[in-house]
């Protein structure tokens, strides 16, 4: 009997219960890091299994630099998720990114501070590569998706993650510019988490404003006003998306414990 594939979907800003399915259990998780930041929904989406997790808990009232990153992360794999989308909302730093575009980032820079980055903080120490922080097999196919949706992604961008949960001064903006595309305050340590726990993962991010370096100071209010508006698309994209994942994985993230032990 073939076992079912497992998929989690973490939820950023504004994103909840987008993939639909039927709920077939809810999970409260203990890992060695504490509770995630909610109980884990299951549900059934043709062939798969999904597992669905509000980033910012229920009621968004989890600042993002207080999330449970390893907590969050261990309890999908405790739960069997093989790969990992992640929904961001995020701020553009480009003039061809406005709000509203999808993007798919390759690459990332960490400029956060204070949040716990492994799971590995003694007795065994893993040094993982980033070169690559995305699965590739899984990003392939989130552009297939985009592009039969009709929300196709931006991609070879670059996302700057902020500690937050301010936003940027007009200096930092205009500094965050000189290498990066877009800028969030959630991708990290949840890409570096999953490379340790050898599960694919891929970030969906949406740009919701467009940073200060604009001239135009960021609003909350307008965040969530976008974040509605692209609902409904990003509920298109895992539409096409979800079926493309039912088959095994072929990539090599299964195996990037493999030789970063010391």
């Amino acid at each position: 009997m073939t076992t079912p594939v497992t998929i989690g979907v973490i939820g950023g800003s504004g994103i909840a219960r987008l993939a639909g399915g039927n709920v077939v259990a809810t999970h409260p998780v203990s890992t060695p890091w504490g509770a995630p930041s909610a109980p884990i929904e299951e549900r059934v989406v043709g062939e798969l299994h999904l597992l669905f997790l509000p980033r910012h808990g229920p009621g968004h009232t989890i600042p993002p630099h207080r999330v449970n990153y390893r907590a969050n992360i261990d309890a999908l794999v405790r739960l069997g998720a093989s790969r990992i989308l992640a929904i961001n909302s995020v701020g553009s730093l480009r003039e061809e990114l406005p709000p509203g575009t999808f993007v798919l980032p390759d690459q990332f820079v960490d400029l956060t501070k204070g949040r716990p980055t492994t799971f590995y903080d003694g007795g065994r120490v893993y040094h993982v590569s980033l070169a690559d922080p995305f699965c590739p097999e899984l990003s392939l196919q989130v552009v297939a998706a985009g592009a039969a949706s009709g929300s196709p992604f931006a991609t070879g961008r670059t996302y700057v993650c902020v500690e937050g949960p301010r936003f940027s001064t007009r200096a930092e903006s205009r500094f965050f510019r000189g290498f990066a595309d877009i800028i969030g305050m959630t991708l990290v340590p949840e890409v570096t988490l999953a490379r340790e726990r050898a599960v694919c993962y891929a970030c969906l991010a949406m740009v919701t404003d467009f940073d200060v370096w604009a001239d135009k100071p960021v609003e909350a209010s307008e965040v969530v006003r976008v974040m509605g508006e692209n609902s409904s698309r990003m509920q298109r994209v895992l539409g096409e998306l979800l079926p493309r994942l039912t088959a095994p994985r072929s990539c090599s993230c299964g195996r990037s414990l493999d030789q970063a032990s010391v």
